[in-house]
């Protein structure tokens, strides 16, 4: 039996879908996208930010297609063909789009390396922190849970929120702390029409932060119709996303 995962909306749609449609030709670069994925998102976003010539390409990996299973064996995207080598993983690939592109501004790694390494280790707090309780929010099925994923989520997001410089995470400039949060502050408004959230409820400057991510070029120019998505998060709301990070979250593991 087909899991209902597999029919999701086959393309991207609005801001997202006309993004697409300029990037078509073929490149060096192939970007095997998903354009409901938060973390493919990541990727898309530091395409777009850096001006990177790509040829995007959707895929469904809940259908696991062949050629899509040999350049990502694990069938997740985001996945790219670099002249011809594939490479997978939302942050290696951001930080390899940082390597392979050294002409292609912004920088969103500093050059210093103590601001380097900092903004990573933020980048490993939001990715083990921030966004599981995110999802623990938004799966949770009962008001007892709901309530203490709620505070866990705001906790999570006070403590990066004190380590803001402003406008974003570094200063002056986006850079990739703020890529690799954008793309579940964009989707913020799901947990505030379903559970409870209120952004305003972090503090510490958190919900200008959040306004500035959301509302940033290259975070529209990637984010699809909220109904679209709609759909796709009704399935966590309801606990039954067959997703490996829904999976993950009921087994009590780590995120993928």
């Amino acid at each position: 039996m087909a899991l209902p995962d597999e029919n999701l909306y086959p393309t991207a749609t609005g801001n997202a879908a006309e993004t697409v449609a300029e990037h078509q030709a073929k490149q060096d670069l192939v970007f095997y996208s998903g354009w409901f994925c938060p973390f493919n998102q990541r990727v898309w976003i530091s395409l777009e930010e850096k001006g990177i010539p790509y040829q995007y390409k959707e895929v469904n990996p809940y259908k696991k297609e062949r050629h899509f299973l040999d350049i990502n064996p694990k069938g997740l995207v985001p996945a790219i063909e670099y002249q011809g080598k594939a490479l997978y993983e939302s942050l290696i690939l951001c930080e390899f789009l940082e390597e392979a592109y050294p002409d292609h501004k912004p920088h969103l790694l500093p050059a210093d390396p103590f601001e380097r390494a900092h903004t990573r280790l933020w980048i490993d707090y939001t990715s083990k922190t921030i966004i599981p309780a995110w999802y623990r929010l938004l799966q949770a099925q009962n008001i007892e849970q709901q309530d203490a994923a709620r505070q866990e989520l705001y906790d999570a997001q006070r403590k990066l929120a004190q380590q803001v410089k402003g406008p974003y995470f570094t200063g002056k400039e986006f850079g990739l702390i703020d890529v690799v949060i954008a793309p579940w502050v964009a989707r913020e408004y799901i947990l505030a029409e379903h559970r409870g959230y209120d952004r305003a409820q972090v503090g510490n400057g958190w919900s200008e932060y959040a306004e500035r991510l959301a509302t940033r070029e290259s975070v529209t120019k990637t984010t699809s119709d909220e109904d679209k998505l709609q759909v796709i998060y009704d399935r966590y709301l309801r606990d039954e996303a067959q997703s490996e990070v829904a999976k993950a979250l009921r087994a009590g593991r780590a995120l993928p």
